[in-house]
């Protein structure tokens, strides 16, 4: 009975995973169309407004100067909270009785064991995220200057 009590605590222990795997588990936002990594690869000084355009998508500002210059401004925030919880428990009970040492006169040995165990673990996640690209274009609608600023918190 024993035997049976210990290996379903390891079966129920195997599969309970810790915070830590949790949090290896949250979700990302990886997969978001406007990221640094876009803006860096794809928006080369030279490039026409339309290619712009296309990388990236619209823009959230687009303003002009009084030398027929226009500057695209891209600002993105980003939010997500992600939580994963798992648990798991073993409860195992045995009991018997019988004769001490098979003597039919030593009065009869009886009881019960048992035993129980729970665990549960989980994380959570919040993070936010802003992107702020302004792209300046030439009187020619071509690319002059890509600046940037992006925070993580």
């Amino acid at each position: 009975m024993k035997q049976i009590w210990i290996l379903s605590a390891c079966l129920a222990l195997a599969g309970c995973m810790s915070a830590a795997k949790h949090a290896q588990q949250l979700g990302s936002t990886q997969d978001r169309a406007l990221t640094l990594g876009v803006v860096q690869k794809q928006i080369k000084v030279g490039m026409a407004q339309a290619e712009v355009a296309a990388a990236l998508g619209s823009p959230n500002i687009v303003t002009g100067d009084g030398q027929n210059h226009e500057t695209w401004i891209y600002d993105k925030i980003a939010s997500e909270a992600s939580y994963s919880q798992d648990g798991g428990s073993v409860s195992a009970n045995a009991s018997g009785s019988g004769n001490f040492a098979g003597f039919p006169d030593s009065g009869a040995v009886s009881g019960n064991v048992g035993g129980s165990y729970s665990r549960s673990a989980g994380a959570a996640s919040l993070t936010q995220r802003t992107l702020t690209v302004v792209i300046k274009f030439s009187a020619t609608s071509t690319v002059e200057s890509v600046s940037y600023n992006s925070t993580r918190f």
